[in-house]
């Protein structure tokens, strides 16, 4: 089948002009909203089939495959990154070196701190362009975002893969500010984690974790629960444990709702030209940057200074939403957005 076009796609979403805060929090397909509002009704009159979540798990799992170019027995699902990356922070041998972005979001560095902290790993910070040139014999993972939370940067994923694997370094990259509005393999990673309810447009509580066959061999499953299991529902009990032996041995339990709400959603942008977006999405981004007189860039997300927070207090004035972090205005462009939305930041922080 043909990839859905770009209007194709903007078709099923029904989002408030001024909306220019993805890289915060997604705004549903139509097929998400209906989706829980049905299982809301149906749950309120006491028809709720375990078997049915499951079912939308499953058809995530497959989706999120497809967009990440991975096979569908390299994906985990679970809630939140900061479980998936405590995984891998926990499985590291004792004594190993994690080579880490200074900045990054914090739920891809604190586990790493935890584990420095009790002794077992060494953490080293560098800032992201000198990401590739900092890793060395001794690094045993390079930790990053592919883009960054605070301020939209991509990281040179190439240079860092390459480095990596002349040092004998593992990767374990967190997609999450970039699946949905540009394209990703995951395989060209040892391990990725994303959380869906950004980009992807899905309900909060959604995360996927893409892990290759070898380096899963190297980590350990601390979260093994009945859904880990070789046989989902005949894992209830123990002490008899048999974990799958894909990655489903490092699932979490779903919550079921919000699973029923992503699976629409990420079928949709599996189905898309997400080159087609991410040149939408680039474009405005940089359209919007010449008019703030900021250097253009290949991120969909626009960070500008805003010490004092007044730039943020003008955009929520004009009902623009956007946010801030660490002392900068943040907006970000994805496929519902357009040129007129340009005009309204402009308008609001009286540009030309």
């Amino acid at each position: 089948m043909a990839a859905l076009t770009l209007d194709e796609l903007r078709s099923h979403f029904s989002v408030r002009p001024g909306y220019l805060s993805a890289c915060m929090v997604g705004a549903p397909p139509r097929e998400t909203v209906e989706a829980l509002t049905g299982d809301l009704g149906a749950w309120g009159e006491g028809h709720r089939d375990p078997a049915r979540y499951g079912a939308a798990v499953e058809r995530a799992r497959g989706a999120f495959a497809r967009l990440n170019s991975v096979e569908t027995d390299r994906v985990a699902v679970g809630s939140q990154v900061s479980v998936f990356a405590s995984v891998v922070a926990g499985s590291l041998p004792e004594g190993s070196e994690v080579l880490l972005v200074e900045g990054d979001f914090s739920s891809m560095v604190f586990p790493f701190l935890v584990q420095q902290q009790l002794g077992r790993l060494t953490v080293r910070c560098v800032p992201l362009e000198r990401l590739a040139e900092a890793v060395t014999p001794s690094t045993t993972l390079v930790s990053f975002s592919l883009v960054q939370s605070a301020t939209g940067r991509l990281a040179d994923a190439e240079a860092v893969v390459e480095a990596a694997q002349r040092h004998g370094a593992a990767t374990f990259v967190d997609t999450t500010q970039a699946v949905g509005w540009m394209p990703v393999d995951a395989s060209r990673f040892d391990a990725t984690v994303c959380h869906a309810y950004k980009w992807l447009c899905a309900p909060r509580g959604t995360t996927f974790f893409t892990v290759s066959e070898e380096f899963a061999e190297r980590l350990h499953p601390f979260t093994a629960n009945w859904y880990s299991g070789d046989d989902v529902w005949g894992s209830c009990y123990g002490p008899e444990m048999r974990l799958a032996s894909s990655a489903r041995r490092f699932d979490v339990s779903p919550a079921w709702q919000a699973w029923y709400g992503t699976a629409p959603a990420v079928e949709l942008f599996a189905s898309a030209d997400i080159a087609a977006v991410q040149r939408h999405c680039v474009g405005l981004a940089n359209a919007l940057r010449r008019h703030l007189g900021e250097p253009e860039s290949e991120s969909a997300i626009v960070t500008w200074p805003d010490p004092d927070g007044s730039v943020i207090a003008a955009l929520a004035a004009a009902d623009i939403a956007g946010s801030s972090r660490a002392g900068r205005a943040r907006v970000a462009f994805h496929l519902w957005n357009d040129e007129a939305d340009i005009d309204r930041v402009c308008g609001a922080l009286g540009l030309a």
